[in-house]
């Protein structure tokens, strides 16, 4: 018994709270130094890198905005170009269609209701067309004085209805 009381005396308690307590010591200081040295080595590349990424952001910004918004100006100014084109080609048809003196007769004939020495020219009214409106009087527009004519035009802007 007396050698089981030696090495149980080795291991006696305080022995085991110390030598515990060096264990520990021990991984919670090789614990540390490892966060410490992967911590500090990324935390400088991480902030090297974002610093360059957001550097690069704000010198592209601007000039892709414009870029961009330029882009759809020409994309505009385009279309407009086509357009003016297509307009310029219809007039220039109509410009050499008024060249030919017979489309110009048609022309007159229709809109202006010219007519050839000797033909005699109708103008039909549609029988369903409403009536003139009373004119004061009962006379026509063309029977009485001009300023009538404006005074009645000064009295129908004045109704609301009409």
């Amino acid at each position: 018994m007396a050698g089981n009381r030696d090495r149980f005396s080795t291991f006696s308690t305080a022995t085991r709270l110390r030598q515990l307590g060096e264990r520990t010591a021990a991984h919670v200081y090789r614990s540390q130094s490892r966060r410490q040295v992967r911590r500090s080595r990324l935390t400088g590349r991480a902030a090297l890198l974002v610093l360059v990424l957001c550097t690069l952001v704000v010198a592209l910004a601007y000039p892709m905005r414009q870029y961009v918004s330029q882009r759809s100006e020409i994309a505009k100014q385009q279309k407009a170009a086509v357009t003016a084109r297509a307009r310029l080609e219809r007039l220039r048809d109509e410009k050499a269609r008024w060249q030919d003196d017979a489309y110009a007769e048609q022309q007159a004939r229709k809109h202006l209701h010219f007519v050839r020495p000797g033909e005699v020219s109708y103008i039909m009214t549609d029988p369903g067309a409403e009536a003139p409106e009373h004119r004061r009087g009962g006379q026509s527009a063309s029977d009485r004085p001009w300023y009538s004519n404006v005074w009645d035009g000064v009295d129908k802007a004045d109704r609301p209805g009409d």
